[in-house]
């Protein structure tokens, strides 16, 4: 079981990204990935569903021209939020979570 302090930095990375979606989190990550393996899992979990995201939506984004974009662009932004809030859970009880529909890229 993870520390307490390594639990709320873990959904830190998380519940800062609804204020600033990539540096807070990125800051988080980078400044406490070598103390703990548990923060570090969390960081890259979160880069890794920001970059497949961000895919998503320019991809969404190019869509909307046949219409179907606008409907994605709002799922995606639903399954964002509610994939954050879940993940944020999940590293404040000490659970590593796999985030669905993700790249592993990191």
């Amino acid at each position: 079981m993870p520390r307490n302090d390594e639990r709320l930095f873990a959904a830190g990375i998380y519940l800062i990204s609804f204020f600033t979606a990539f540096l807070g989190p990125l800051i988080i990550w980078l400044i406490k990935k070598d103390d703990s393996s548990y923060i570090d899992y969390h960081g890259r979990e979160y880069m890794n569903f920001f970059i497949s995201y961000t895919v998503y939506g320019i991809v969404s984004g190019i869509l909307v021209i046949l219409l179907i974009g606008i409907f994605m662009l709002w799922i995606i932004g639903i399954l964002a939020v509610i994939f954050t809030i879940v993940g944020a859970i999940k590293a404040y009880e000490g659970k590593e979570y796999r985030i669905p529909f993700i790249f592993r890229i990191l």
